[in-house]
């Protein structure tokens, strides 16, 4: 009588055919992927292809490379760890360091900056971590924010919250956003250590300073 069962007589969905498949996933589960991708602190986009973070740590290098980023505004005084710093040379990522008051780093500028600065009457540059990103410094972040081959690209910098949400603040004012808006996207990252002097230097900020270039600029900033 066995002889005369066929496949057809054996339902795909009876309990055992699903207890076997139950099985097999539970099984698959026991083999995650062997790269994990984990985000750096605060990680978030921005715009297309524009994003910011904290610092970026070993851990979360390869998320960072699954972006295939183009650059990286670094907005600390300190140079950005050396692990982090071979894994952008090693990826073809260049660091657009803008976190010093003196535009050496930016730019090749006038080495002897602080000398000068002292000679006109004018603080030289800050090395307190504390300070807010000088004008310029925003500026030039904002320039770089502006055009397209720069992208895809990350702004970051310590814990990703005051300077990196200068900057955001900053690029939402060029963009138009109220004020409200702005403050609030600032709050969400800084949590209970929002700052009230960052606010005030983003409402502040003279968005003329900023050229918009139709040519190079991203989408999101010709609305």
């Amino acid at each position: 009588m066995a002889d005369d069962l066929n496949d057809d007589d054996f339902d795909s969905n009876s309990p055992s055919s699903s207890n076997s498949s139950t099985a097999s996933e539970m099984a698959s589960l026991q083999h995650p992927p062997l790269q994990k991708l984990v985000p750096p602190l605060n990680f978030c986009p921005v715009e297309d292809q524009l994003y910011r973070s904290g610092q970026p740590t070993p851990i979360n290098f390869p998320f960072i490379a699954d972006l295939r980023l183009t650059a990286v505004i670094w907005l600390e005084l300190e140079e950005p760890s050396e692990a982090f710093v071979t894994f952008t040379r090693s990826n073809g990522i260049q660091i657009y360091h803008l976190g010093i008051e003196s535009g050496a780093d930016v730019e090749n500028e006038d080495v002897d900056a602080d000398a000068s600065m002292r000679s006109s009457g004018r603080h030289p540059r800050s090395t307190n971590p504390w300070d807010q990103l000088p004008e310029h410094a925003i500026v030039r972040a904002l320039d770089i924010i502006a055009n397209k081959d720069n992208y895809p690209l990350l702004v970051c910098g310590g814990m990703g919250r005051h300077r990196t949400g200068t900057v955001i603040g900053c690029l939402r004012r060029v963009q138009k956003w109220n004020l409200a808006s702005v403050s609030e996207e600032y709050r969400r990252f800084a949590g209970s250590r929002k700052r009230v002097l960052i606010e005030l230097h983003i409402e502040a900020f003279d968005t003329s300073s900023v050229l918009i270039d139709p040519d190079v600029a991203p989408p999101f900033l010709l609305y």
